[in-house]
């Protein structure tokens, strides 16, 4: 085993990347395992069920699944209504990217129908089925863009993709910030917004708050998209 992993790390380290840039998201077909990557410049949102350790801890597994379920059948199905590509599920978040014309207003977009389809969908109904019970689902999306380095890792038969990149990271982490505000963007993704996006009826639809775990000021609100 060492042996192996010696050679693959020192024939990893020095062979050399072929690159090409994507005009769609990639699936791992799209790529080899090789030095191999495709370069996007995209949108990445990252959808995640807040205090999911509450939830399992201290309700059942079946009501703990429903939660899950509720939350990340919403989100996907909006991410890809608003045309961006789930990437990956990692336990109780999703991933998605956006790439094209206007992909963080597509972004934001989706992840405001997100906290639209949480507040007006998913806790009336929790609430009309177990009326006596105190859990209440909450969440947070965090949205950045940049550009993407993508490649596939792993091994034969059990492989994924790794999207490297400041939006895919920042992403992340501002979707592990404190859900008492539901959407977390970075200024990246603030500055190609449109009116609709920043201001209704003359009140500010975004806050600026200082993340600690990036080290800079990024936008946060509480403000929905109803679907029409």
């Amino acid at each position: 085993m060492r042996q192996q992993l010696t050679e693959y790390v020192q024939n990893l380290f020095s062979s050399n990347w072929t690159t090409r840039n994507g005009q769609v998201v990639p699936v791992e077909t799209d790529i080899g395992l090789g030095n191999d990557a495709v370069q996007l410049d995209a949108a990445v949102l990252y959808a995640d069920l807040a205090d999911s350790t509450v939830l399992v801890d201290g309700w059942r597994a079946w009501f703990a699944a429903d939660m899950y379920k509720a939350f990340l059948h919403s989100a996907a199905k909006i991410i890809r209504d608003s045309g961006g590509a789930i990437t990956a599920y990692d336990g109780d978040r999703v991933m998605a990217v956006f790439i094209g014309d206007k992909k963080e207003i597509r972004a934001v977009r989706a992840g405001m129908k997100i906290n639209y389809a949480v507040k007006e969908i998913i806790r009336p109904a929790k609430v009309a089925k177990w009326p006596d019970d105190h859990y209440v689902l909450k969440h947070v999306v965090g949205i950045d863009a940049s550009p993407l380095f993508v490649a596939r890792t792993g091994i034969r038969g059990a492989n994924d993709l790794v999207w490297v990149g400041r939006a895919a990271n920042h992403a992340a982490k501002l979707a592990a910030s404190p859900d008492d505000y539901q959407t977390y963007i970075t200024p990246a993704v603030f500055n190609q917004l449109d009116i609709s996006l920043t201001n209704v009826n003359g009140a500010a639809v975004w806050q600026q708050w200082r993340s600690e775990s990036l080290n800079y000021s990024v936008y946060r609100s509480t403000w929905h998209f109803s679907f029409t």
